[in-house]
């Protein structure tokens, strides 16, 4: 094999690993929309009062990155959670202060958690304040589940794979 030869072969596997790596980077950003399509919720007031406009994920649930006292989070919206439930590992990276703990029951049976107050939680223009919240030191993951204290504070419209989340 000549010198020519080694460049053009060289030169061949530079191009079979850029457009590899071109691919991975272009399939990871489509799966991560793909898990979560509001990255950046689409939000808006309307006559004074917020309006948030999620997209399911493929898997068909409500999943959107927000704020909890300014940190960004993803939330999962979960309508069979009392609380919002928070993973401890992310609890503890922005600063939340575990109180008393109580049993409460899961889907995987009765757990251990300790309370907490979350001084707002915001999901585009929408602001929840002074909510109380739950550290699950069970949660893996970096998914909080925004469960009913929160959600029952705003008025929401499935239309299709599309919720609004509205203060009323």
């Amino acid at each position: 094999m000549d010198g020519n030869q080694k460049i053009a072969k060289a030169m061949t596997y530079i191009a079979w690993i850029s457009g590899l790596i071109v691919m991975t980077l272009f399939f990871n950003d489509y799966l991560a929309k793909q898990e979560n399509p509001n990255t950046r919720p689409k939000s808006y007031r309307q006559n004074g009062n917020a309006v948030v406009i999620l997209q399911q994920n493929r898997v068909g649930h409500y999943v959107t990155n927000g704020y909890i006292n300014g940190y960004q989070v993803k939330f999962l919206l979960d309508t069979g959670a009392t609380q919002v439930s928070i993973p401890a590992s992310i609890a503890e990276k922005i600063g939340l202060e575990a109180g008393y703990s109580q049993s409460v029951n899961t889907a995987n049976g009765v757990i251990e958690v300790f309370s907490t107050r979350l001084d707002n939680l915001a999901i585009g223009e929408l602001i929840f304040y002074d909510l109380s919240a739950n550290i699950n030191p069970y949660m893996q993951g970096d998914i909080i589940l925004l469960g009913m204290n929160a959600l029952k504070q705003v008025k929401l419209v499935q239309q299709g794979k599309t919720l609004t989340l509205s203060e009323y």
